[in-house]
């Protein structure tokens, strides 16, 4: 009865492989090594990574503490402040992007952020903040999600041993969670490194200055340049790829408890 099933994941995996294998008849190895090879694709992946590091790095600091406080604490409006930090899910990436134009430029945040020696618009610190943006809800949804499967029998034991409420979630919350917390974390960070649509209206496109492995993608159609483009998009598939699979390597099933042995 379920073979019925294989009907639309047969088409499901011959439109994404379909979709894969057109970029890969459009581009030979010799262009791939060629851009590989490329001071512009080496500076590119370089940034993307360092954007996206800290950009994840960034989210975790804010979404993790956000999503246990979500997790445990019951107030007024709750459902509606959830649902609003929800909304980067939902708002195009380009409108998100014009978003944090308006905030940091000089009418807003720009001039006073100036004074400090703080530039965003236009520099990487902008592609960051626009990764971050987009990042940060992914990470807080799934450190929700972690922290509301550790029992609370496990906090208030801790407390009644004497911890007070940041040792218990540094000690037994937020080991227990950290399977959830990683997950997030994962997917926060594939979805940073393919930002493209906020990353180019904050940071730009400026060569060899703000430009990420999708806006050297662009650059690249634009030039005309469509295999250096392709290869660039095939080394960015890959890196998510990569971070997919270690996703898929977190063993969601370790039940809660298991960290507090020894």
């Amino acid at each position: 009865m379920n073979r019925i099933f294989l009907i639309p994941l047969g088409v499901l995996a011959l439109f994404t492989g379909g979709v894969l294998f057109s970029l890969l008849l459009r581009i030979s190895p010799g262009e791939v090594i060629s851009a590989l090879a490329s001071e512009e694709t080496r500076f590119a992946l370089k940034l993307s990574f360092m954007t996206s590091f800290f950009s994840t790095a960034l989210a975790l600091l804010l979404a993790v503490p956000s999503g246990y406080f979500l997790a445990r604490t019951a107030f007024p409006g709750k459902a509606i402040l959830d649902t609003f930090l929800d909304l980067p899910l939902v708002i195009t990436p380009l409108v998100a992007g014009v978003g944090l134009l308006f905030l940091f430029g000089n009418e807003m945040l720009g001039n006073q952020l100036a004074r400090w020696g703080i530039h965003v618009l236009f520099t990487p610190l902008g592609a960051v903040l626009a990764q971050t943006f987009v990042a940060c809800p992914i990470v807080m949804r799934s450190s929700r999600a972690a922290f509301e499967r550790v029992g609370y029998g496990y906090e208030w034991a801790a407390a009644t041993m004497g911890l007070r409420p940041v040792q218990v979630f540094f000690q037994v919350s937020l080991p227990m969670a950290k399977k959830g917390i990683l997950a997030g974390c994962l997917l926060g960070w594939t979805r940073a490194m393919g930002e493209f649509g906020a990353t180019l209206m904050v940071a730009g496109a400026i060569r060899f200055k703000t430009e990420t492995l999708p806006i050297a993608v662009y650059l690249s159609i634009s030039s005309g340049e469509m295999g250096t483009a392709i290869a660039c998009a095939w080394i960015l598939m890959a890196a998510g790829f990569l971070l997919l699979l270690a996703l898929r390597s977190i063993d969601h099933g370790t039940r809660p408890g298991t960290s507090l042995r020894g």
